[in-house]
């Protein structure tokens, strides 16, 4: 994976408010476009146990959205989740359960005195890198 990831303006905003309008829990979602760009944020429940303090999609879910992304001829380019009270950085968790190499993963913070409101990384094999964003 490079160490620049691109987005749309209209993306990155779209997941930017997906976080302020669930700034209770860890919203969460899917990042679909084509040509190395995320065009596409797709919106996911929270399925996991305490959605205060973690995030999962349910498996059957994602097979859907993977299936919509499949359909509309993109690809995963990304996965996105927010962290409400914590720095937007992957947690021990994040990394544990991070399962698609080639994606970037974002994580929006909703808190007005985060330093950077949005930061994407890479995450292979419990390793993490932060991407640039560039947004096109």
């Amino acid at each position: 994976m490079q160490n620049v990831v691109r987005i749309e303006r209209a993306c990155l905003n779209a997941i930017e408010s997906h976080a302020r309008e669930n700034a209770a829990v860890e919203c969460c979602g899917l990042l679909a476009g084509s040509g190395g760009i995320i065009q596409r944020a797709i919106p996911a429940r929270n399925a996991a146990e305490n959605p205060a303090t973690g995030y999962e999609i349910a498996p059957e879910e994602i097979f859907r959205m993977l299936r919509q992304i499949r359909d509309e001829q993109q690809e995963l380019l990304g996965i996105y989740h927010s962290h409400p009270r914590s720095e937007n950085i992957p947690s021990p968790r994040d990394i544990e359960l991070a399962c698609y190499p080639d994606t970037a993963y974002f994580i929006v913070s909703p808190l007005p005195a985060a330093a950077k409101q949005v930061r994407a990384f890479s995450i292979c094999d419990g390793r993490v890198a932060e991407l640039a964003i560039e947004i096109v």
